[in-house]
């Protein structure tokens, strides 16, 4: 994951992966591939979930307030990394959170806590009305990619300033003939992609 500067406190967020990779039938051994990697999955057990909501339209507000009010009583229990609206990119009304694990076994340690957690229970049973539509991911980073916080307080996943800022830059990056021959590779092993931008909510780790 790259972590670049934006802009503060409401800097636009371009994501990301959404990638779904189908590659022909070959010879070679299977390998794990996620819509957050390009490459074979790490070797260590660590992942990251990602979480999408999608809530009802009159209810935006209300779960975000709500969620800001109550997290740190899940972050007790496992690693947010991130907690973004999304502002474009697909359907409206909609959250994006990634969690850190260290492995499968300790995602089912946290849920099993979590749901002996009573007091969280109580906050999260009724916030279930509020969405409509729920979607997670389990997904590795590549091996030459790194997550890490900047000096500055400011973090992508990919470098945009604003929606202005990502059009000049794709514009320029067209214009490199490099960038264009690996463009035209990877489509090859590409089936489906999909953009978000997402803006930080205010108890967000990366903004």
């Amino acid at each position: 994951m790259a972590v670049l500067p934006s802009t503060r406190s409401r800097a636009m967020l371009a994501l990301r992966s959404g990638l779904t990779r189908a590659f022909a039938a070959r010879t070679l051994a299977p390998q794990v591939y996620s819509s957050f990697a390009t490459g074979p999955r790490q070797y260590d057990g660590t992942f990251y979930e990602f979480r999408t909501y999608c809530l009802k339209p009159s209810k935006m507000n209300e779960f975000l307030e709500n969620a800001k009010k109550y997290m740190h009583l899940r972050t007790a229990y496992s690693e947010l990394v991130g907690f973004w609206s999304v502002e474009f990119g697909g359907q409206m009304n909609k959250v994006f959170h990634i969690w850190k694990y260290d492995n499968f076994a300790h995602q089912t340690e946290v849920r099993k806590a979590v749901a002996k957690d009573k007091e969280w229970q109580q906050i999260i049973v009724p916030n279930l009305a509020l969405i409509d539509e729920q979607e997670n991911e389990i997904t590795y980073l590549v091996p030459w990619c790194k997550l890490e916080k900047p000096a500055r307080e400011v973090h992508v996943l990919w470098w945009n300033e604003s929606a202005d800022s990502r059009a000049a830059g794709r514009h320029q990056s067209h214009e490199d003939p490099r960038v264009v021959a690996a463009v035209r590779e990877s489509v090859n092993y590409l089936v489906s992609q999909q953009n978000m931008f997402l803006i930080p909510t205010p108890f967000s780790p990366l903004k």
